[in-house]
Parts: structure tokens; C-alpha cells; sequence
């Protein structure tokens, strides 16, 4: 969880800085870099990039919780239903840990879909205020790509979602596939043995 944390941080906290690279222009930005190169501004950014993670993570899940809940129903009609399915999953520790693995993923996709929409609108805003050549191509080919690739993130969290409640569908329900669930052993001690 902490990783997680820091790697949607990092992206948050880079937006803040393009940000304030906006705010205060090329000359008070130049004035600031020994500052900011310091390894005590370094231990700042990791504390501030992990706190801005939570705030993220926290923020892009309230916002995507009603389409987050549209998925679920396909899979399980009522929050009960839900909560039940995974304290069923807690009794196969190999599928509770996947699953866990598949939530990280899920929430660093999640955060990087709002970090992308961020770093794209700040990173324009640094870019008018410094001048360079071809800028205008610049600031095209920097918002396609913040777009797209926010769009990539919404797309990877939307089938991580879907497939993440699809699976704990088949792996606690009341008929679940003999792939979904570990092998168990047979109480003879030999496991795989076919009985006619």
C-alpha cells in the first residue's frame, strides 16, 4: 500500500511543481533549482508525495465510485452480496493474495488516470511561460498524449475493475469452476485422483 501511494504521489506531486513553475516563471523557477536539488528538499517531496497520494487515491475513488458500482452490479446485485463474496475469499489465501496484487494495480491506474489529466493541464500552463521553438506543436503533442494516455489508464482500471469482481463472481459463488479455487488434497492424502 505504501508503494502504491508513492507512485501516484510522485505523479501528483510533479503536476504541483509543474504547477508552480507556471506560477512564479522562468526566472524565480531558475532562483529555486539549487534549492530544490537539496537532499533535505528530497526527503520534503517524498513526505508530500506520499501525503498527496492518499489525498489522490482518496479523490479519483470517490469520483469513479458510481461508475466503480455500475460494473459490480453485473456480477453482484446488492452490497451484501459483495461483502459476503470476499469473506468467502479470505478462506483461500493463494486467491485473497491475486486478488490484493489486482487492486494495487487497479488503484495505481486509477490514480494515474487523474495524474495524467493533471501533468497535461499544468505542463501547458509551464510551457506558455517560457519561450522556445515550435511551441505551439509542443503543447499540441503534449495534450494528445496526456489525453490518450489518461484514456489508456481509464481503460486498464476499468477491465482490472470488471474482471477483478468477475473472478471473485466465480471463485466464492455457489458453484465455482475447478479453476477458479486451488487444488485441494483428497483426505486419503493423494490429490487429483479421479473417483468414478
Amino acid at each position: 500500500m505504501f508503494i502504491e501511494v508513492l507512485v501516484i504521489g510522485i505523479g501528483a506531486l510533479t503536476a504541483v511543481v509543474l504547477l508552480m513553475m507556471a506560477l512564479i516563471g522562468p526566472t524565480s523557477t531558475a532562483k529555486a533549482a539549487p534549492i530544490a536539488g537539496s537532499s533535505a528538499a528530497t526527503g520534503v517531496a517524498l513526505a508530500a508525495a506520499y501525503a498527496l497520494g492518499i489525498l489522490l487515491d482518496r479523490a479519483a475513488d470517490a469520483v469513479l465510485t458510481p461508475y466503480r458500482r455500475r460494473l459490480r452490479t453485473r456480477f453482484f446485485p446488492s452490497n451484501s452480496s459483495h461483502a459476503a463474496a470476499r469473506l468467502r475469499l479470505a478462506d483461500f489465501p493463494v486467491l485473497a493474495a491475486r486478488a490484493d496484487y489486482a487492486r494495487s494495480r487497479m488503484r495505481i491506474c486509477r490514480g494515474w488516470l487523474f495524474n495524467c489529466l493533471a501533468l497535461t493541464v499544468t505542463a501547458d500552463m509551464a510551457m506558455l511561460r517560457y519561450s522556445f521553438d515550435n511551441r505551439l506543436l509542443t503543447l499540441c503533442a503534449t495534450t494528445a498524449f496526456g489525453l490518450v494516455t489518461a484514456y489508456g489508464f481509464f481503460r486498464a482500471w476499468r477491465a482490472l475493475t470488471a474482471t477483478g469482481y468477475r473472478k471473485l463472481a466465480e471463485q466464492t459463488g455457489p458453484h465455482p469452476t475447478s479453476s477458479a479455487l486451488p487444488a485441494q488434497s483428497q483426505p486419503d492424502g493423494v490429490s487429483g485422483m479421479r473417483h468414478p
